[in-house]
């Protein structure tokens, strides 16, 4: 999580009975695995003695600041929004480092295009029943068996088949 962030501050009253995202986000920053994928990574502690609520505050490596409401977002929420991003970061600049143009923008003559290589199939199927009923003479137990079954005429030997089976005992 750290690899995409350059600073994390997190502010906070310890004696704020809201303090439980903030803490759990503090102990991930902690975390050796974390602190291992960028040790450049500055993470500040913020102990406020006032009723502001508490807030984490994350920077970008591309320098983006984004503000967290602790009271309201969930740790690990504010976690996987930092990776999503992460994700991006890395796509944009893989992008950048091959010479392409961020963000991609596809004309729109080029979405309404036929994409060779797609194959469009239109074939008709032939479908069929089959019912069965079993009787257990010991339990009185009745079993219907229905099935629906569809073969292609395309590729008949392509059978596909939906099935349900309901069980009652007789009184």
């Amino acid at each position: 999580m750290l690899k995409f962030l350059s600073k994390v501050k997190i502010e906070f009253n310890a004696l704020d009975p809201r303090v439980a995202s903030c803490m759990e986000f503090l102990a991930q920053c902690n975390a050796r695995k974390a602190k291992e994928s960028n040790p450049a990574c500055q993470v500040l502690v913020k102990r406020r003695t006032d009723d502001f609520p508490p807030q984490i505050t994350v920077t970008f490596v591309n320098g983006v600041e984004e503000a967290f409401d602790a009271t309201s977002t969930p740790a690990q929420a504010i976690r996987t929004m930092i990776l999503e991003k992460g994700q991006l970061l890395e796509t944009e600049q893989m992008f950048r480092e091959a010479g392409e143009k961020w963000p991609v923008i596809i004309p729109e003559e080029e979405l309404r295009q036929f994409a060779p290589g797609t194959k469009v199939v239109c074939f008709a199927v032939t479908p069929w029943w089959e019912i069965s009923m079993e009787t257990e003479p010991q339990t009185n137990k009745v079993t219907y068996s229905i099935s629906l079954f569809f073969s292609s005429l395309v590729s008949p030997r392509q059978v596909f088949e939906v099935r349900t089976t309901l069980s009652f005992g007789l009184i």
